[in-house]
């Protein structure tokens, strides 16, 4: 059990619940712009999500324990690494090896669908790979890219990849149905980093918390959230989601003392703590009632 842990430590195994969400979002829009879709491709195109997600975790955990981020890193429960190579240095190499290997898998499905459904899915899948293979040891260096670059990937990447492999092209449903997991999951990496500014400045790392503060860094965490349902409900004024998909806003309940709690929390990491898992919920939460609303609507 022991070397089961240690071998499933760097790919974040608690975190990889996100991928699900997101592909499910994009196989909802593709039902819902489409007369039909194939449940091989939904399954092979969740696979190759999550052997994305799982490279550029493991990956991460790879490069942050080399930098020595590792050492200096506060950990909680949501941020800070699985905390495997620290406890187990012997192990990096695996941890290299096992993103390696997810990444390769991600390409070969990538390349599969290119060849039996269309080349423009191109573009949107090296860019994704562009940001595995970046994500920590050049974007993490740039306040910009470092906030959106989580959200490109899971939201417009993730999303609308999906939709695109099963419905057969880009949408307007798809792009304005992956805006929200875009806002969202921008805002899960956002907030998670506010633990981490002294290790991760130690290192050569900028972003938000880093540049402008917690506190700053709190108030764009709102914003992000409030562009979220934002998105929503355009999306259903201009009919391009359906009425259910409001259900989205349900979460409301749950961003309204999250986003109270980061702001008034941004300095106290202890205090701040139960709000950074209730970020999570409404990560997870926000895109599933979108996604229903697109199944029953």
């Amino acid at each position: 059990m022991s070397d089961l842990r240690n071998l499933l430590g760097p790919m974040r195994l608690p975190f990889i619940i996100l991928t699900p969400v997101c592909v499910l979002l994009g196989y909802a829009t593709a039902v819902w712009t489409s007369d039909g879709v194939d449940i091989f491709h939904a399954v092979l195109a969740l696979i190759g999500a999550i052997s994305a997600h799982i490279s550029v975790n493991a990956l991460n955990e790879y490069f942050d324990f080399k930098s020595g981020l590792d050492a200096l890193t506060r950990k909680t429960p949501f941020s800070g690494g699985s905390g495997t190579l620290p406890e187990n240095p012997d192990l990096s190499r695996q941890a290299l090896s096992t993103g390696l290997i997810a990444f390769a898998i991600t390409i070969l499905i990538g390349m599969y669908f290119i060849y039996i459904k269309s080349l423009s899915l191109l573009p949107i899948g090296v860019l994704g790979l562009l940001i595995i293979l970046s994500y920590t040891t050049w974007i993490s260096h740039n306040p910009i890219l470092c906030l959106i670059a989580p959200g490109i990937g899971f939201g417009l990447l993730m999303v609308m990849g999906t939709n695109l492999v099963l419905a057969g092209g880009y949408t307007w449903t798809a792009f304005i149905a992956s805006l929200v997991p875009f806002f969202l999951v921008n805002d899960l990496l956002l907030l998670n980093q506010f633990p981490d500014v002294e290790a991760d400045q130690a290192v050569g790392r900028r972003h938000l918390p880093i540049i402008l503060g917690r506190r700053a860094s709190s108030i764009i965490y709102g914003l992000f959230l409030l562009a979220t349902y934002l998105a929503i409900v355009l999306g259903v004024w201009f009919e391009h989601l359906p009425k259910a998909s409001l259900l989205g806003l349900g979460s409301v309940l749950l961003s309204v003392p999250a986003f109270l709690g980061a702001f008034t929390h941004a300095e106290n990491i202890s205090k701040l703590i139960p709000f950074m898992g209730l970020n999570v919920l409404i990560n997870i939460l926000t895109p599933v009632l979108v996604a229903i609303g697109l199944l029953v609507g």
